[in-house]
């Protein structure tokens, strides 16, 4: 993939804004269609203010977000998309309105080698469904939030395909932007990373509805155990090293008596009180969030990622 692809970016807004800090941060010309043009002042405003958190974290030089800026712009024409190679679908939910995207990149983008959609809900058959010209080039990229911070994402394609050249060339933009992009090799609900994450979430529930022990004391167990060693090394890496012979012991001992609910009533109740967590009228949720310095916790959600961008190759001009 070569430095002067064109990136297209459709959909503004949460991960939107985050991927055009992503690859204008990596010097590559990116077009970003907005439906509302009356939002362009607040879509540059955060993006300004991305860069301004990486350069207030002595990460880029202060003059970076001047440069990075001249690789963005905005519009609401398709057309402006002709010559990009890739486009990131970034809208919401929603089948009818990305089936009518992916109709117009059909129409007006003839060098387009991939569609990337952003979606953590639709599988590309689902997605690519009433393409015709590009049916085989619609691909899955899930990130997670922010995607300009959190480098992994999760590819998935057809399962008739699932080794594409459209997901071969997403993984090929996505590396040269810095992430660490997995090929999936069939799609599930929830892809890797929140399969994972909800596991654990639903054991977690089950821990503190058990009267096992309270939420802070799960969150103090990942805080100060396990969790720290997997930034560095994997799950598979730990217990290979361990030896799975000791491992098929916890195994049996553990796994017959682990949560299979397939719902979460703890949840449901927090939501019928209407505690349904910090940004709630009362601000509480498993936790009181009344009176909690919010700027200092998104500074601790931010905190593991800061690194990842020091690897970014910036542009300098």
């Amino acid at each position: 993939m070569a430095k002067d692809t064109t990136i297209g970016i459709i959909g503004l807004g949460m991960i939107g804004d985050s991927m055009s800090v992503l690859t204008s941060g990596h010097g590559f010309k990116t077009v970003c269609v907005v439906r509302r043009p009356e939002m362009i002042p607040e879509y540059k405003a955060t993006y300004s203010a991305y860069f301004k958190q990486m350069i207030d974290k002595g990460l880029m030089p202060a003059n970076q977000a001047e440069i990075c800026e001249r690789y963005v712009s905005y519009t609401t024409d398709y057309n402006d998309l002709a010559e990009c190679g890739i486009v990131f679908e970034c809208v919401t939910e929603n089948l009818e309105l990305k089936h009518s995207i992916y109709a117009q990149l059909e129409e007006k983008c003839p060098k387009l080698q991939a569609i990337a959609s952003v979606s953590s809900s639709f599988v590309p058959e689902v997605l690519a469904a009433k393409a015709a010209k590009y049916k085989d080039r619609i691909v899955v990229a899930h990130p997670f939030n922010p995607a300009h911070m959190v480098p992994y994402f999760e590819l998935c394609g057809s399962e008739t395909d699932d080794r594409s050249a459209a997901l071969e060339f997403t993984r090929d933009v996505l590396t040269r932007l810095s992430r660490k992009p997995v090929i999936l090799k069939k799609s599930a609900p929830g892809f890797i990373g929140n399969r994972l994450q909800f596991a654990l979430w639903r054991e977690a529930l089950n821990l503190v509805e058990s009267g096992i022990c309270d939420p802070r004391d799960v969150d103090t167990c990942l805080e100060y155990s396990f969790c720290p060693r997997y930034t560095s090394i994997g799950i598979f890496e730990h217990f290979d090293n361990g030896g799975l012979k000791l491992n098929i012991t916890t195994c049996e001992t553990v796994f017959p008596t682990l949560s299979n609910a397939p719902d979460a009533p703890s949840v449901r109740a927090k939501i019928e009180s209407g505690d349904t967590g910090a940004r709630a009228d009362s601000k509480t949720g498993f936790y009181d969030w009344n009176g909690v310095d919010m700027d200092a916790y998104r500074e601790r959600v931010s905190a593991p990622y800061w690194d990842f961008v020091k690897s970014w190759d910036l542009p300098t001009a």
